[in-house]
Formats: C-alpha cells, structure tokens, sequence
C-alpha cells in the first residue's frame, strides 16, 4: 500500500514538473507577426487598381511613437519618408467591375490568387490568426470611389 502511495505521488510530482516547465517554455516562446493586406476596388468601369501587398522589411513601431502625458505632450517628429516602406511585394488582382459592371469572374479569380498567396504563407510555417476587413465608399450621388481592404494576420514562432 506504502509503495503504491509512493509510486502515484512520484508520478504526479513529475507530471506536475513536466507541465509546469512546459508552461514555462510555452510562456518564453516567441512569434514574429506578418500581415498581408488585399485591396481591391469597387470603382465602377474598371478603373481602380487592385492588389495584394506584402512587406519584406521590418519597421520598429517604437522609431515612431509618443507618448503623451499631462506634463508632456511632445509629439512624435517622424517624417513620412522614415515610415514608409519600399521593399515589399505587390501581387496584381483584377478589379470587381469592368466596363458591364460587376464582373464575378474576376472575383473568382482574385479568390484564386489570394488562396495561392495564403496557402504559400501556411506552407512557409506561418499561422493565420485574424482577418479583418472592411469597404471604404462614399456612397453618395455620383459615387466613384471605393474599395475593400482586408488584412490577413499571421504569426509564427521566431526560431531563438
């Protein structure tokens, strides 16, 4: 009886060590971020530009940033030209409407590229975690304007 009490609280101290040092190891692990952003237009007659864009450099948000207090309320003097990136990869899409209108053909190939670029991402080790999207129109009389964005959020483990 004395040994199996033994036994049973040797295994559960060990169990308990393993799962706290794999907590550990899970709380230290570290991901790098990638979003990948398509925007395609909905101007009527084919005239917008639509695209998938993908960076391939980094920016530091913190070269950017400010923080503002009651005491000080310094804001940040970055130039445009320091925030912009220029190395980045531009994949073409084809627009919603042509010249009869909305062309569902050239959504179903956008559909098409986009899997391409996404499945690509999944094979490199990289984990899609968010999308969000959205439409910008204006919607008024003699709306000419408009797109929709949506952003694919990935994240993997950086290697240390």
């Amino acid at each position: 009886m004395k040994k199996t009490i033994l036994i049973n609280l040797v295994v559960i101290i060990a169990t308990l060590s393993a799962n706290a040092q794999k907590a550990d190891n899970n709380s230290s692990q570290r991901f790098e971020i990638k979003v990948i952003t398509s925007v395609e237009s909905i101007i009527p007659n084919g005239l917008g530009r639509s695209r998938i864009i993908s960076t391939n450099e980094t920016k530091d948000y913190k070269q950017f940033s400010s923080t503002q207090t009651e005491d000080d309320n310094t804001r940040n003097k970055s130039k445009r030209k320091e925030i912009r990136v220029k190395n980045f990869e531009e994949t073409k899409l084809l627009n919603f409407y042509n010249i009869a209108g909305i062309r569902f053909q050239n959504i179903a190939s956008n559909d098409a590229v986009i899997s391409s670029k996404l499945t690509r991402m999944l094979a490199q080790g990289w984990d899609l975690i968010f999308v969000s999207s959205g439409v910008e129109s204006d919607a008024g009389k003699d709306d000419n304007k408009g797109i929709f964005i949506t952003r694919y959020i990935f994240k993997r483990p950086v290697n240390n």
